[in-house]
């Protein structure tokens, strides 16, 4: 497989990756409407939860890229993936809030696959062509 080619899969997958995991890192601010309902929250109650895991996202950005850059980008991302196997299923068996809140903390960890995604892609462009794949790799928060 040419070097083109190579980057060209990296750049699919990794979005494909980022996608994924910005879904994860922000569905409690869609199944967060529900949860509020059965669980009678109030505003606060539901503003926290859905901001338990963007919290969680944003104090691990910098640890996951010194990873990054440490380990490699593919790695990092398999890790964090597989790191967010678990709460994603347990959320499914939650009954009460504090069991939401600390699931959202480890639902927290996707919103640091940016700071993966953005190295690792970037390490296979040359430098006229970082700028096209920054911006398709960044569509993937479109989840």
């Amino acid at each position: 497989m040419t070097r083109e080619r190579q980057a060209l899969s990296v750049l699919i997958v990794s979005t494909l990756a980022f996608t994924v995991c910005f879904t994860v890192w922000m569905m409690f601010g869609v199944i967060g409407i529900p949860i509020k309902k059965t669980l009678g929250l109030n505003a606060t109650e539901f503003g926290l939860l859905a901001a338990t895991p963007v919290l969680t996202g944003s104090l691990v950005r910098v640890p996951l890229g010194m990873w990054t850059d440490k380990f490699g980008g593919r790695i990092v991302m398999l890790v964090l993936l597989l790191l967010c196997i678990v709460p994603v299923y347990l959320i499914s068996r939650a009954t009460q809030y504090w069991q939401y809140l600390v699931l959202g903390l480890f639902v927290g960890l996707a919103g640091g696959s940016f700071s993966v995604g953005t190295p690792y892609v970037a390490r296979w462009f040359p430098k006229d062509r970082q700028g096209l794949a920054m911006g398709i790799y960044g569509a993937g928060n479109s989840g």
